[in-house]
């Protein structure tokens, strides 16, 4: 039973009521980013119940020494890990001596949190009755700023209800934090400095062995009622770890005594090390000479932007309203594009789980939607950042003894170099590597920019080329060359001969890197001297691409009319899952591995990925004979799968299953269908649920250089409507019941093609 205490809301994620069960989910679901950083949505006041605190830095991370119940050969040494960063929205709160914190209240009454997704704000407000029968109301406000994203803000309310009340803030620092999913308890964190400068404090501390420098800055303010006050410092509370400054007065029952505070992080990401703390003090003089209103009101202007351009509306359906938003929210604060060394965890900002590195859903899920929601040059980032770590997949192919610049990226990565420590997965889910490529055809496809590949991305295609190249087999048997000992899209399958899927990217690939390098050997001379001479390229190596992948073997099987999976899939006994007791769901909880591994269950698209990825190479009657195939035996319990499926079923015009799909990819956490929501979102996925809109319902394709729909509607919506910026040009597409209009928002005039037939779309 999946939960459901989120109230339905068009732009917010509400939680009415306290209950200390969902504290941790909320925190999940609630947490707030801005692309530099990202916080889960604690308290900032004491809380002693059960929560997993969370506060987060882009591209700062810890390897931590993998731990395995057996070494093998070519396993990588660390799991690189997102680390819980020093805390700075701490505000101890004291009234007449009584420490507030909601789990040891007499009682907490009209409890209400709330994201507002169309602002970025976090809000929550409550009434508690303290150990001490003193009764207060509580307000917070917080945001982490689009605009300064080294800065968030606080503001914090309390107000004494039934009498008058000493009450003291304690705005704090604190670096002596831990990470909830350590391998070994290390020591993540060093601190360095504890320093405070009138009402500023910082703490500066690096990150052992990858030396990351942070200085972590807090600068507050005093309000009765609305004006500024000036209090002295009741004292100052510094260890090697933490400072407070405790601020106490005397408010009369029915006034209001606030603080805001200003908080955030300045690293040697961006900074020299050795002046953090003048960097951050600068930074926070310019947030608070703009103060708080300003700072909250260009986050709203900030948000406004964002929306604009990325935003679904739905009409007629207030769930998926919200399922859609909250995907859209959290993937744009998520990443930003701003910094091609930054990428899209699988928690993003919101846990640990996953050690917060890249996975090959950038490439294969996200992509797509910042390629049609932002300016082309944020997609472009994240090819950016895979060429830059080339040189770190040459060295993991090295380590498995591929020879030649062969290029393996690796399955899980804060650097370059692979950071997964499960066998079946590091060595053999290998068609990650496939991918790379297929983000870049994709990403040239879309743009039409035909300078990334000469520029950078031919470098990566020869490199996963030469992969392919080597770690086929040839058969004399099969007198086809094939591919062993692999794990598919579908985990539930480790260590299997021949899956279609591995195959086929595979030999697309090994076609695709002898058509782009003879392009631009023929059309591009000096680039193809740089280029060849570097990877020291051969015409007779690309002949021995193109021979391998005119070879490759597949698994077919006449019976049934399909592409098996892989060998021996048809050995399976293979009863579907409808026929598969509800008891025995999920499978991932209930059964051991061993029986999941004979079993005919998968855990995600795994042939039908490459029917999405390479729709283009299949007629729509292969498509359906699949679909009627797999898909009986997929159990969806992998974020990634509904919305492969959501966008195939729209495309085959099943809309009752599509839209199935598509609620449960769109609120996959909103309604915890995995039952692990309290431990982070699924970020990567949320791009699958935008692409079910998009790609599913819109028909949105990308044709010989020209967009072209197919808009279908579910029967639950009234209408639906998105934006997507087309190489420089921006289309809305209205769809409702009888009709679907679109208007050039931006541009000069394009090209489309509607249910087949061509159509020009002028500016308003």
């Amino acid at each position: 039973m999946h939960i459901d205490y989120i109230t339905p809301n068009d732009w917010s994620i509400i939680e009415d009521g306290w209950n200390p069960n969902n504290v941790k989910s909320s925190e999940s679901l609630m947490a707030l980013g801005n692309g530099a950083m990202g916080q889960r949505a604690n308290f900032e006041e004491d809380y002693s119940g059960a929560t997993f605190q969370g506060s987060y830095i882009g591209g700062v991370y810890y390897p931590d020494k993998t731990r395995v119940g057996w070494w093998k050969n070519g396993y990588p040494e660390y799991f690189a890990k997102v680390l819980n960063a020093p805390s700075w929205i701490g505000i101890k709160v004291i009234v007449n001596g009584e420490s507030l914190d909601l789990h040891t209240c007499k009682e907490v009454k009209d409890f209400r949190r709330e994201l507002d997704m169309k602002a970025g704000v976090l809000y929550r407000s409550f009434k508690a009755i303290l150990q001490n029968d003193v009764e207060i109301a509580v307000k917070a406000t917080r945001f982490l700023s689009m605009e300064m994203d080294e800065v968030g803000a606080i503001k914090y309310e309390v107000t004494p209800i039934n009498v008058d009340a000493t009450i003291s803030y304690e705005p704090y620092l604190d670096s002596g934090i831990t990470n909830e999913d350590s391998n070994w308890d290390d020591k993540f964190w060093n601190t360095l400095e504890v320093s405070e400068n009138d009402d500023m404090a910082f703490i500066t501390a690096h990150t052992m062995k990858t030396e990351f420098h942070v200085c972590t800055m807090m600068q507050n303010k005093l309000f009765i009622d609305g004006d500024e006050i000036t209090l002295s410092r009741k004292r100052s509370q510094k260890t090697t770890t933490y400072v407070g400054h405790e601020y106490e007065t005397d408010v009369t029952k029915g006034d209001t005594f606030a603080i805001q505070k200003i908080g955030g992080y300045v690293s040697s990401l961006n900074h020299d090390k050795g002046g953090l703390v003048a960097v951050a003090t600068d930074v926070l003089n310019k947030a608070t000479d703009l103060g708080y209103d300003a700072l909250l009101a260009s986050q709203k202007e900030a948000w406004a932007k964002t929306w604009e351009m990325s935003d679904i509306t739905i009409e007629g359906d207030t769930k998926a309203q919200q399922g859609i938003r909250f995907n859209i929210f959290h993937l744009n604060q998520t990443y930003t594009g701003q910094d091609s060394r930054l990428n899209i965890g699988p928690k993003g900002f919101t846990g640990e789980k996953y050690g917060g590195s890249t996975y090959w859903d950038t490439e294969a899920y996200c992509i797509p939607f910042y390629m049609a929601t932002k300016d082309q040059s944020v997609a472009r980032q994240l090819l950016t950042y895979r060429y830059n770590q080339l040189d770190k997949a040459i060295e993991n192919a090295q380590k498995l003894g591929f020879t030649n610049g062969a290029a393996l990226y690796p399955m899980v990565t804060m650097n370059g170099e692979e950071c997964h420590n499960e066998w079946e997965i590091t060595f053999e889910e290998i068609h990650r590597n496939g991918s790379m490529v297929y983000a870049i055809y994709n990403y040239e496809r879309y743009t039409g920019d035909t300078s990334y590949i000469p520029e950078m991305g031919l470098e990566v295609i020869i490199g996963v080329a030469r992969f392919w190249r080597q770690r086929a087999t040839f058969s004399k048997a099969k007198n086809a060359y094939v591919i062993l000992g692999v794990t598919g899209p579908n985990e539930y399958e480790n260590n299997v001969n021949n899956n279609w899927f591995t195959n086929y990217i595979a030999k697309w690939c090994l076609e695709y890197a002898f058509e782009q390098a003879e392009l631009l050997r023929d059309t591009a001379k000096e680039d193809w001297s740089r280029i060849s001479g570097k990877t020291h390229l051969s015409y007779d190596e690309m002949l021995s691409w193109r021979s391998t992948a005119e070879q490759m073997y597949f698994p077919y099987s006449e019976e049934n009319g399909v592409y098996l999976q892989q060998d021996g899939f048809l050995d399976k006994e293979l009863i579907t899952v409808a026929d598969l007791p509800k008891s025995n769901r999920p499978i991932n909880q209930k059964w051991s591995w061993d029986r999941i591994l004979r079993s005919p269950y998968i855990k995600q698209a795994d042939t039908l990925q490459g029917f999405y990825f390479f729709e283009d190479h299949f007629t729509e009657e292969q498509l359906e004979k699949h679909f009627d195939f797999y898909e009986p035996f997929t159990v969806h319990e992998s974020s990634l799968s509904p919305c492969v499926h959501a966008i195939q079923a729209a495309k085959l015009g099943r809309m009752d299953q599509a839209y199935e799909f598509y609620l449960r990819t769109s609120r996959l956490d909103l309604d915890d269908y995995n039952k692990e929501v309290e431990e982070g979102l699924h970020i990567t996925s949320m791009a699958g649920t935008w692409q079910s809109v998009v790609e599913g319902f819109g028909g949105m394709r990308v044709k010989n250089d020209t967009l072209s729909f197919d808009t279908k509607i579910p029967n639950a919506w009234t209408a639906y409507s998105f934006k997507v910026n087309f190489r420089g040009q921006i289309l809305k597409v209205d769809v409702s019941k009888n009709e679907t209009h679109f208007t050039l928002v931006s541009g000069e005039g394009l090209q489309i093609i509607v249910n087949g037939e061509k159509r020009e779309v002028l500016p308003a």
